[in-house]
């Protein structure tokens, strides 16, 4: 039998059935468009954490206590302030080097009030990790030492104290009510790992240490001059604290692993759920190699008047076989159109962006063809093993 006239008669058997083809087809539709959306769901997040992290700056590695790992509790820091100084000496440059110090507290200015995470920085904080002002000036060298009560804000926050007012010079309470000069305002930047920087504001890093009752800093974060001496750094920053604390361990984490950790830990999540979602491409297979013996017993005649005119074996395997391939992948294909319009919607209903990716479709379609085919051997082998005799004699 010719493949186009083959296909011509499974078409046409498809629509005699238009609604149980439909109802068939349902099934694959569901599996491969959850497919198409939970994947793209997955790569947009992980593309979203990417450019937050590499909008942070580039060649940065931070400095934290303990053995770093992703999603446990932090380790309680040793590091002090004056490890800028020590650790200078290994970088070569201190102005390289930011500290950083934080906690949430409340804001107010007059009526207005946002709850904020006040972080303690040094004056290198804003060009390690590239944060440009809207107005005024970032905290200085001499803020630091002074320990100078002036706050630079973020953008969100400023419009949420002052609205359309200028907040440079004007003063804001923080915690308990201790009072801060407004020195400048940041751009607005949006946010990091699901925290809105905009919502932050710095503060000099000895007042912050006055302020919470402490004397450490939370992390130390270096620029380091190229990429390529990345690798050398980490080692030479690390041996460098664990011999001035004996007996302490350090990491010392770059954007690369960080993307490399949380991107293992999307990957896996996003396989996850494909894979649960593929349970319903196997649910609908069950239903299409039912409906194929179903149509099989249904066409017992037409099967033995055909052979009994000279159809081969495989003729009758392969028209059945295609019948059922041509309901899976008409069914993948609706469902590859309902997925990505279902990503698109939900990327513009939601802040995490979904990334259709190429291969996903690709990937959803030949595994919904392959289901048709595996599903639907069963059924094509039971009608090519009939007997033109038997097959005409049945009711």
């Amino acid at each position: 039998m010719r493949w186009v006239e083959a296909l011509r008669v499974a078409v046409e058997a498809l629509r005699v059935n238009r609604l149980r083809s439909a109802l068939t087809m349902l099934g694959v539709v569901i599996g491969v468009a959850a497919v198409v959306v939970l994947v793209a769901i997955g790569s947009g997040a992980r593309n979203l954490v990417q450019s937050e992290i590499e909008g942070l700056g580039s060649n940065i590695i931070f400095v934290v206590p303990g053995q770093f790992s992703f999603g446990s509790a932090p380790s309680v820091s040793r590091l002090q302030l004056s490890d800028v100084d020590y650790l200078g000496r290994v970088v070569g440059d201190e102005r390289r080097i930011a500290v950083g110090l934080s906690s949430g507290e409340t804001v107010r200015a007059g009526h207005n009030e946002m709850f904020s995470s006040v972080v303690g920085a040094n004056e290198n904080a804003r060009n390690v990790f590239d944060r440009p002002l809207d107005k005024g000036r970032y905290l200085s060298e001499i803020d630091v030492d002074t320990r100078r009560r002036v706050v630079v804000l973020g953008s969100q926050i400023a419009e949420r104290l002052f609205g359309d007012v200028d907040p440079i010079g004007r003063q804001v309470t923080v915690a308990s009510g201790v009072r801060f000069r407004v020195i400048g305002v940041f751009s607005e930047i949006g946010s990091t790992l699901g925290q809105t920087r905009d919502a932050e504001i710095h503060i000099p890093v000895t007042t912050a240490q006055r302020l919470f009752g402490v004397t450490r800093v939370d992390f130390v974060a270096i620029k380091a001059p190229s990429a390529d001496s990345i690798s050398g750094l980490q080692s030479r920053l690390v041996g460098a604290l664990e011999q001035k604390y004996r007996g302490e361990e350090f990491s010392a984490v770059t954007q690369t692993q960080l993307l490399g950790t949380i991107g293992t830990v999307l990957g896996a999540l996003t396989g996850v759920l494909a894979a649960i979602a593929g349970i319903s491409l196997l649910v609908g297979g069950v239903g299409v190699s039912n409906i194929m013996l179903v149509s099989v017993r249904e066409r017992t005649r037409e099967i033995g008047l055909r052979k009994a005119l000279g159809a081969r074996r495989r003729d009758v395997l392969a028209q059945f076989l295609l019948e059922a391939v041509l309901l899976t992948s008409i069914g993948g294909a609706t469902g590859i159109a309902l997925g990505a319009g279902a990503a698109i919607g939900i990327s513009a209903v939601s802040p995490v962006p979904a990334a259709i990716t190429w291969w996903s479709p690709v990937l959803a379609f030949v595994v919904s063809a392959a289901v048709g085919v595996f599903f639907g051997v069963v059924p094509a082998r039971r009608a090519a093993r009939l007997q033109p005799v038997t097959a005409l004699r049945t009711e």
